[in-house]
């Protein structure tokens, strides 16, 4: 089997299926399967691809394991030499997946490669980026990215001079969307289940990138993504103090911890 779509849901029941609408309206190899892995979300998740999506392997889990732990779940239990794994804010459409399966098959050094993910008005998102510094948290959480110096330094990490139209080489992708090459996961590791959310994506490119596979953003591929980053809402101070923002806090400083001493990825990542 050449594609596994795994999706991982916590209470999106409505998103979900509209990601699994999209899946089957969508132009895909034949033979592809779909796995979904429902973190004991309690709103009537399971039971909906259960009965709606009858042919969709669900597991549905007894409690939540959190984003790394679930998504492990689903892409042991795949059989795809490629594993696409999805969030269900992802509206999936048209020739997306195929242009991202298209791409890994023309680029064999490649194990990871994201869409361009766009807001549903069509504007597109920042998913793509250099590896942070430990700098960047702090920055991004506290009223102090608002600094020139600062500024100037965000800028950087959202590689903001680059106006996204181009496929290339980046240093991480949002998780959010990520069709990986299962070889390349398998060497890396898979998703380091210390992180319940936040920087397991970033924590896995690295890796990749250090067992020499790249990671790379799929400008051809588009996919709209229902996006709303829940540690960054609200004011500065109320930000600071948030349930999303500490859980981010916690699992940067894991990553840092984790990473001290490595060799810095190259410049331009």
């Amino acid at each position: 089997m050449e594609l596994s779509i795994v999706i991982l849901n916590y209470k999106t029941k409505g998103l979900l299926k509209q990601c699994l609408r999209g899946i089957n309206d969508s132009h895909l190899i034949p033979g592809h399967e779909v796995i979904v892995v429902d973190n004991h979300s309690l709103d009537g998740s399971a039971e909906m691809v259960r009965e709606q999506f009858p042919r969709v392997q669900l597991i549905a889990a007894n409690v939540n394991h959190g984003f790394a732990a679930g998504m492990n779940l689903g892409w042991h239990q795949a059989k795809g030499e490629y594993v696409l794994m999805l969030n269900p804010d992802v509206a999936v459409f048209g020739v997306a997946v195929e242009e991202l399966l298209a791409y890994l098959r023309r680029h064999p050094r490649v194990g990871l490669a994201a869409p361009k993910l766009i807001n549903p008005d069509g504007s597109s998102q920042i998913s793509a980026f250099r590896f942070p510094t430990w700098a960047i948290p702090v920055l991004r959480r506290t009223g102090l990215g608002y600094l020139p110096f600062a500024r100037r330094r965000l800028r950087r990490y959202l590689m903001a001079e680059w106006n996204r139209q181009d496929n290339r080489p980046v240093g991480w992708v949002l998780g959010a969307c990520m069709l990986v090459r299962r070889q390349a996961l398998v060497e890396a590791g898979g998703l380091d289940e210390r992180f319940f959310l936040y920087f397991e994506d970033v924590d896995l490119c690295r890796r990749f990138w250090q067992a020499g596979w790249e990671v790379h953003f799929v400008a051809d591929a588009e996919m709209v993504h229902y996006h709303r980053r829940l540690s960054a809402d609200g004011s500065a101070w109320q930000t600071l103090f948030s349930y999303p923002n500490r859980v981010h806090i916690r699992s940067a400083i894991k990553y840092f911890l984790k990473f001290a001493g490595s060799p810095q990825p190259p410049h331009h990542l």
